[in-house]
């Protein structure tokens, strides 16, 4: 085992998070007789980025709060377990997992090496590619959680809001999986994608007023998932489109990850059915052991596949980032930390 590791780091964040990072050659490495009962020690294989890697530790408060510095970015990853807690009999070291941090901290998934709770990973079933399960992670069990699978009865009609991004090409995957009838939206390039993944119907909002569209049809949708959140329109117009018990889910919070647009969030979802609101929903990110497995499982069984937009080596990180920042990616962005050549 090798006495230090490559990683990416930053410390403050003064404008993009992609301009701030700095590559360390000479990281120590975490120790694994300093691992904690229920902690693995992962060789990172790839990983995949998402919106919140940038979007959280630019938050003057939250990100202060959230996040010890120099901290690594990166949630979701795919790697081999290379050290364990002697009374750890759930992974062998040697075996493929895959999964993503609980919530963003110090530890980041673009390194070489990282430590991780074993309840934020599940075995790498067998046939599914690693670039694959990267992509996998917070994307992912967050379109998985959108669907409120526990709730959602086959033949539902469910709406999702941005179908091509990291989140949508899984929540339009998940949904058919579940049984559900789904419409979804994206520009004009990425209609036969949506229509691909398996969606009954894609409005191209390039070309038409998506509220416009959805209030003409009637109150007949059973969930509302919104991946974008760049307005409250959508919200505000359900009672239109939205049948009575049903549910607005919002994934995306836009630009914006304030603290004035987060309670705003959450004022919605405390709002009583008899003000004549829908049910408000605001998805908390629970990257955990038994979402991955299940994910994994449609995955091996052909019923789920990662939407991969483009792959970056390990030295471009701050390339990657510039490129999730401008927000056009058809599905996810995946960094090859391990070598390939």
């Amino acid at each position: 085992m090798p006495e230090t590791l490559k990683t990416w780091q930053y410390s403050a964040v003064n404008g993009n998070l992609e301009d701030c990072l700095t590559l360390n050659n000479d990281a120590p490495m975490p120790s694994i007789s300093s691992l904690r009962q229920d902690e693995l020690l992962i060789k990172v294989i790839s990983a995949s980025l998402n919106p919140a890697d940038y979007k959280v530790p630019a938050t003057p408060l939250i990100g202060r709060l959230l996040i010890s510095r120099p901290a690594t970015p990166g949630m979701d990853f795919c790697g081999r377990v290379v050290g364990t807690h002697p009374s750890n009999i759930a992974f062998e070291e040697g075996q493929l997992v895959f999964g993503g941090y609980a919530m963003i901290n110090q530890r980041g998934a673009l390194s070489h090496y990282t430590v991780i709770p074993m309840a934020n990973v599940a075995p790498l079933p067998e046939g599914v590619d690693p670039d694959h399960a990267a992509a996998v992670g917070t994307a992912a069990t967050t379109a998985y959680q959108s669907l409120m699978p526990d709730t959602l009865q086959p033949g539902a009609k469910v709406f999702i809001n941005g179908g091509s991004g990291g989140t949508g090409t899984w929540g339009i995957q998940f949904a058919k999986a579940l049984g559900a009838e789904v419409v979804t939206t994206c520009s004009t390039a990425n209609v036969e994608l949506c229509k691909q993944l398996g969606a009954d119907e894609v409005i191209n909002y390039k070309t038409h007023d998506v509220v416009a569209n959805l209030k003409a049809r009637g109150t007949v949708f059973d969930l509302v998932i919104d991946n974008v959140g760049s307005t409250t329109e959508l919200y505000d117009q359900s009672n239109y489109y939205l049948k009575a018990g049903g549910t607005f889910v919002l994934v995306g919070v836009g630009a914006d990850l304030s603290l004035s647009g987060i309670f705003s969030n959450l004022s919605r979802q405390l709002r009583p059915a008899i003000m004549g609101c829908r049910g408000f929903y605001f998805v908390q990110q629970k990257n955990e052991s038994e979402f991955f497995g299940r994910i994994g499982g449609w995955m091996a069984e052909g019923k789920a596949r990662a939407v991969i937009d483009s792959t970056f080596s390990f030295e471009d990180v701050p390339k990657a980032y510039k490129k999730l920042r401008e927000g056009r990616a058809r599905g996810k962005i995946i960094v090859h930390v391990e070598n390939r050549q």
